[in-house]
């Protein structure tokens, strides 16, 4: 087991910080428009951290959030309970997404834009995958509502997949560009 340098405790908390930040954007951006920054913190941070600080700083987000930290977008923002909110799957997906990112460019040096784009793509799969099955249950088991594929893609996958695209596009240049500026000039990476 390999331990965490302090560079790599202040990059964690950096990104489980930009988390917050994109959780509470996304409370206050209103009912209305339900757009939320965190797939592209996720994404950014397993493209720039890469698999296990990637990974370990959606976790730290998340265990933030179920110790009681208000730190979720929704009511009731924090606390164990939170589990029990519909879309807290895609919080487990999003460390799962940023882990999958930063495996497929473990050579990140010599990554690409196409191959960093794929990588991010994976990652918004990823976070459906985990977090519509999760959706579903919580739906249909502890809500009690009757959800049909189409229901549930219409409630959590349409309105969502474009933008997250649009993410997954803005977070592989973001993270290209950081990794190469930030790393190369140091001869060495996150």
């Amino acid at each position: 087991m390999s331990k965490f340098s302090a560079r790599d405790m202040t990059l964690t908390s950096l990104f489980a910080s930009l988390a917050v930040v994109a959780s509470m954007l996304a409370r206050y951006a209103g009912p209305i428009v339900p757009f939320s920054l965190l797939p592209f913190v996720a994404m950014l941070a397993g493209g720039y951290l890469g698999p296990r600080l990637g990974a370990m700083s959606m976790l730290v987000y998340i265990l933030l959030g179920l110790a009681g930290v208000p730190v979720f977008a929704k009511a009731p923002f924090g606390g164990p309970a939170y589990v029990l909110q519909p879309t807290f799957g895609f919080l487990p997906g999003f460390v799962a997404a940023a882990y999958l990112i930063g495996r497929l460019l473990k050579n990140r040096e010599s990554a690409g834009a196409a191959r960093y784009f794929l990588a991010m793509t994976a990652g918004v799969a990823v976070i459906y995958l985990v977090g519509l099955p999760y959706l579903y249950v919580i739906l249909t088991f502890y809500l009690g509502k009757n959800v049909s594929l189409a229901g549930l893609l219409t409630i959590g996958f349409t309105p969502f997949i474009i933008p997250d695209l649009v993410k997954a596009a803005a977070a592989a240049a973001l993270a290209r560009t950081l990794y190469r500026r930030l790393n190369v000039s140091r001869g060495g990476g996150p």
